[in-house]
């Protein structure tokens, strides 16, 4: 099972006392949460702002670092368009990314537009893709295109954590029926990050958790930091097997 720590997300700089944005934070995060149980990172680039950026000299000095200084485990990058909301610059920006300093996997969400498109150019360049599967439609697209991808992130993303299960659930049925046969992921964010989790958990498949999904304990207590969050679900997985 696989226990992936989501560093930052897309929340705003000073979201969170700990939220790591700078290269150095990422790096030093990555450490400290491979240290808690972790066994890969998900990173949401950015630029000198804070801001989310698919840049080639975000991205290439950001991979360079993890590479030489961070821990040796996998590293996944976004490719949400809450980072470059063209997808057309996207797909550009992404097929400008250094050769020597890609990801070993980045995340597609494919409700969005041009995702089928951006999976085929990182399959290309040998970039393992993440299908991210937010709703019934998205998986209906994986199911229908068929296009290759190293496995799938069942993301709910309803607010109560019913409503979330029941899309878990209705998602699940067309991979099943669509014999969609790769690693799956199960996470929610916020309020219905530790149930998914706990669902996850029941039902065999890997884990994500970090501040990207949630900045609280499930008892509702401020998270110290990304290691914090990670020792938890790792103390849970083990409660669980």
């Amino acid at each position: 099972m696989r226990i992936v720590a989501c560093l930052n997300g897309d929340r705003r700089p000073g979201a969170h006392p700990a939220l790591p944005v700078s290269v150095d934070q990422l790096v030093a995060d990555a450490h400290a949460v491979v240290a808690a149980g972790a066994t890969a990172v998900h990173v949401h680039p950015r630029d000198s702002r804070g801001a989310e950026s698919l840049e080639p000299q975000v991205v290439g000095p950001l991979m360079e670092r993890m590479r030489a200084e961070g821990p040796d485990v996998p590293v996944s990058l976004t490719t949400s368009l809450s980072a470059e909301s063209d997808p057309w610059r996207r797909y550009d920006l992404v097929h400008r990314w250094a050769s020597l300093a890609l990801p070993d996997s980045v995340s597609v969400n494919l409700h969005e537009p041009g995702s089928v498109d951006l999976i085929q150019l990182l399959g290309d360049r040998r970039v393992a893709v993440e299908a991210g599967v937010w709703t019934v439609d998205a998986a209906r697209i994986l199911v229908a295109t068929r296009v290759d991808v190293a496995a799938v992130l069942v993301e709910p993303t309803q607010v109560a954590v019913e409503d979330a299960r029941r899309n878990t659930e209705a998602i699940t049925r067309v991979l099943d029926r669509g014999r969609v046969n790769v690693p799956r992921m199960l996470h929610g964010v916020d309020a219905t990050a530790w149930p998914m989790l706990g669902q996850a958990l029941e039902d065999g498949l890997d884990v994500r958790i970090g501040l990207e999904d949630t900045m609280r304990l499930p008892d509702g207590e401020e998270a110290h930091d990304n290691a914090a969050l990670v020792a938890h679900a790792v103390s849970l997985a083990g409660a669980s097997a």
